[in-house]
């Protein structure tokens, strides 16, 4: 865990990120997936083929409003930070970090659309009531296994647990398996698999079929057509959220606060032109611009 959780020594953020703007924007239940640094991180992103290695679910101030001995001790070691808490499962155990943990690093906002208020109650009672539970080691291989091609993977080696992956010990979870199982005890998909019958409107298995009016008038609620099974959280990556129909993306830095214009910002090239040394660095051998610097020197 020490060799796989050791930094790696080149990291490249694609954007800056605006803390401020994200602390406007983000709200309880919201999850966070990051980049991480780790050598893991970049496993995670290589088997699951996507820029996200880490998920984390914001819980805000809520230990503040609860009191008690975890919320004083929140404020002692985060002090103002401790307004912007997220659960996440990390190999220390699962815990609680502060929002601006993650400045530096690539991030994106997903938000579970149209949570009912209850249910979100009931995310953040439970994910509060996990903290403390171990890192499953054992998930995190089986994952691995089972992301990696067949034909890389002998089939007496790939994980076969048809009720889940990792240890199946009790309070014993990674960071998308916790958010996942949390999300779940109350309903709420994330990414599962839906059988429609033949009749079935298009987009039906997405639940983007509205009810007629009178049913909506009257509080009668047609279930969506189909069979939505859920996927075991411990199957899930950090990238099921992203690409997950039932979650929202937003983008906090620029896009959220509405007023964006493409035509405020000032180009460099606008005024000086192209610049020559980054021309010169990415000419293909042969190119025209790397034959004219090497006549110049």
């Amino acid at each position: 865990m020490r060799f796989l959780t050791a930094p790696l020594s080149r990291y490249e953020r694609p954007a800056l990120n605006d803390l401020d703007a994200l602390k406007r924007h983000i709200r309880k239940g919201d999850v966070l997936l990051s980049q991480g640094n780790q050598r893991i991180s970049a496993i995670i992103q290589y088997l699951t083929q996507s820029s996200w290695s880490h998920s984390s679910l914001y819980v805000g101030d809520e230990i503040l409003q609860r009191g008690g001995e975890l919320a004083e001790r929140m404020r002692t070691e985060y002090g103002d930070e401790a307004a912007y808490l997220l659960i996440e499962a990390l190999p220390e155990g699962v815990s609680l970090m502060p929002l601006s943990h993650y400045a530096d690093f690539h991030i994106r906002l997903c938000r579970p659309h149209r949570i009912r208020p209850d249910d979100l109650k009931i995310i953040l009672d439970r994910a509060i009531g996990a903290i403390g539970w171990r890192y499953d080691l054992r998930n995190i291989v089986d994952l691995a296994l089972y992301y990696l091609p067949a034909e890389l993977v002998p089939g007496r080696f790939r994980p076969k647990a048809a009720r889940g992956l990792g240890s199946r010990a009790p309070e014993s979870v990674i960071c998308t398996r916790l958010i996942g199982e949390l999300f779940g005890q109350v309903g709420f998909p994330v990414l599962p698999q839906v059988t429609l019958p033949d009749d079935a409107p298009a987009g039906a298995g997405l639940g983007s079929r509205r009810p007629p009016l009178l049913k909506r008038v009257f509080g009668r609620r047609e279930r969506y057509p189909g069979l939505f099974r859920r996927r075991h959280p411990s199957y899930l990556a950090p990238r099921d959220f992203d690409i997950s129909p039932y979650f929202e993306i937003v983008k906090f830095n620029v896009i959220a606060d509405g007023d964006f214009d493409s035509q405020r910002i000032h180009w460099v090239e606008d005024e000086t032109g192209p610049d020559p040394e980054v021309e010169a660095e990415s000419a293909e051998p042969g190119d025209p611009a790397e034959t004219e610097a090497g006549a110049k020197d």
